[in-house]
């Protein structure tokens, strides 16, 4: 039985991900529905962006929006060693002091309302506290959404469906496309806090990468608005969530004891929230597009956070998604080849920051040895930490870091397993 698209595309979410793709179909003259299960604001994990994100930011709109925020500028990165030794700061702008190299901390409630509100000012329909139940399929093709709401169910129907649901994975658990990355079980564990320590000057916003004593894992340390900062710590679950009760913030507080380079920072602060925790956070789809659909974000995947690369992996994948569906819809051709197109782009990007991911877990690696050895890969570095991963320039870095340790050939990570 055919339907008559009520939409050009029905997005399922409307977070970074589903927010930009919205906007870009709608700035191509698309019609466009955004069903989201949320009432916005909403609290949500992953505040810190990367500078890429700013040319998104400039073709969304949001950029004028941004730099007249209150949110923190990021300009740095800045590692933390076993013994508590600050690394001296990556500081973007040193390659590039264009404004491009500076980016923002940002509070999840008020940037995702922002992405939203900045969709819908450019025509972008949204539907907020409603849930999609399923995806609804005809001849293995998508066409549209069941949506549940307060007065029962109804179906909406499009020409393209995007799954931008974040790690609630809709259409990706409902076609069993799901793996988890074997590599990567980590659990967090994070708080907010007030009054921690920051830097002054350039590094005051930068995002800390603390590791833990004996590496069992590492804390995170991200400053917010008003003084406020997110501080997570990552490690297995076998080793972060057993024998310590059900008080998670028992744990984070055992933890921020043991590890001098948190520790000092919080002397003067004080917690102001209860202990969050996430788990098992790293997972891929066998598959990114298929007739009539599409899966961006964390629908797609999540990788392991410590360079802080969702977002901005949620944004250009919603933007080379509408990019895809547009002409797409203007070819006629809603094909799984199409529409997923952008694929290989994407995949590329993610597999860089995955390989500097699976160094930073390697206990017999140092960055700190390799860029004495090798200081040509700093910039190489830099730009992966700036989230600069769509080219082959900074895949150099790793095939010299091969020498040292052993990763996956880009090719092994297709699907984010090795098939060694």
């Amino acid at each position: 039985m055919s339907h008559t698209a009520d939409y050009d595309c029905a997005i399922i979410g409307g977070g970074p991900a589903g927010a930009t793709a919205a906007t870009i179909l709608a700035q191509q003259g698309r019609n466009v529905m955004v069903l989201e299960q949320s009432l916005f604001p909403r609290p949500h994990i992953g505040e810190s962006l990367m500078p890429q994100t700013y040319w998104t930011f400039k073709r969304l709109g949001m950029l004028e929006k941004m730099e007249a925020s209150n949110f923190p500028r990021k300009e740095s990165v800045q590692f933390v060693s076993t013994s508590g030794k600050d690394s001296q700061p990556f500081y973007f702008t040193d390659r590039d002091d264009s404004p491009c190299s500076i980016t923002w901390q940002v509070e999840r409630d008020v940037f995702d309302r922002m992405m939203l509100d900045n969709a819908i000012s450019q025509g972008v329909i949204v539907r907020e506290g409603v849930r999609v139940k399923e995806v609804l399929f005809e001849g293995g093709k998508a066409v549209g959404v069941r949506v549940v709401t307060d007065a029962g169910s109804e179906d909406t129907f499009a020409k393209v469906v995007v799954d931008a649901s974040g790690m609630s994975s809709i259409l990706a658990k409902q076609l069993k496309l799901r793996r988890p990355d074997p590599k990567f079980k980590n659990a967090a564990i994070y708080a907010y806090y007030k009054g921690a320590y920051r830097d002054e000057g350039r590094n005051s916003g930068a995002t800390i990468i603390i590791h833990m004593p004996k590496r069992d894992g590492w804390f995170w340390y991200i400053p917010l608005c008003n003084g406020v900062t997110s501080i997570g710590v990552v490690a297995p679950p076998s080793y972060l969530c057993t024998g310590r009760g059900n008080d998670p913030l028992v744990t984070l507080d055992e933890e921020i004891a043991k590890c001098p380079g948190i520790l000092r920072r919080l002397e003067k602060a004080e917690r102001i929230t209860k202990g969050f925790v996430t788990t098992d956070f790293s997972y891929r789809a066998d598959q990114m597009a298929g007739d009539g659909w599409v899966l961006i974000g964390d629908a797609f995947g999540f990788m392991d956070p410590v360079y802080s690369s969702g977002i901005m992996l949620a944004l250009k994948s919603g933007e080379l998604a509408a990019d895809a569906i547009h002409q797409g819809l203007s070819d006629k051709d809603l094909s799984g080849n199409k529409l997923g197109c952008f694929a290989p782009e994407l995949l590329h990007g993610m597999n860089m920051i995955r390989q500097l991911v699976e160094a930073f877990y390697n206990r017999d690696f140092s960055f700190g040895q390799f860029m004495k050895e090798f200081p040509h890969h700093r910039d190489h570095l830099v730009r992966i930490l700036i989230g600069d991963v769509f080219n082959d320039e900074v895949a150099q870095m790793f095939d010299t870091m091969r020498q040292w340790i052993t990763l996956p050939q880009p090719s092994d990570l297709k699907t984010g397993t090795e098939t060694t």
